[in-house]
């Protein structure tokens, strides 16, 4: 018989919080700004849309409530101590950017940069939802463009090429852990 064990309700989410962490990079008025996000998930297909928690204290919901948009970065294996840095401190404490030493390169549909180094970007401008924003800290979004290392992902898959670079997942206190191997499954007929 499987041994099964209650969930402290305080840490039910991490049943589920296996999805990628993401960085979300943000801009507004020549500030901008980066954190590590694990609360972000797919919504729907066409249009693509996205979930967002933002909490009402950090500089990045400041500038995406003022800019309407953000960015998700996928960090890698290998940025593993800069995603929990960028999610450690405060960008009101000053630029992460350069603090963290982030290189970053050019969104082509939003103002936030993209980080340098990741698997995958999605640039997304928010759909307003001011119930879910103030009550819920919820944003949704659609992604209006989106990018991938082809190295690690084309024909719609995810294919990691070496263990540097598979994709984060964060479980808390410093705690991570990598995507595994990927496999099939077939259906018998």
């Amino acid at each position: 018989m499987q041994n099964i064990q209650a969930v402290e309700l305080a840490k039910a989410y991490r049943l589920l919080n296996h999805g990628p962490t993401t960085i979300v990079t943000s801009a507004h008025a020549g500030v901008s700004n980066v954190m590590a996000a694990a609360w972000a998930m797919p919504l729907d297909f066409d249009p693509p849309k996205v979930l967002l928690v933002i909490d009402k204290s950090t500089l990045t919901r400041e500038l995406v409530e003022a800019s309407g948009e953000f960015a998700l970065n996928v960090p890698t294996r290998a940025q593993a101590e800069q995603t929990l840095a960028v999610g450690s401190s405060s960008g009101r404490e000053g630029d992460k950017f350069a603090a963290l030493d982030i290189a970053t390169f050019p969104a082509q549909e939003i103002g936030a940069p993209l980080m340098s180094g990741c698997l995958a970007w999605l640039e997304c401008k928010v759909i307003p939802e001011p119930h879910n924003e103030q009550r819920y800290d919820l944003f949704i979004a659609e992604v209006v463009a989106a990018w991938a290392d082809a190295a690690a992902f084309s024909e719609g898959r995810w294919h990691f090429p070496s263990a540097d670079q598979h994709s984060l997942h964060y479980l808390s206190g410093g705690a991570f852990f990598a995507t595994g191997e990927a496999f099939n499954v077939k259906l018998k007929p």
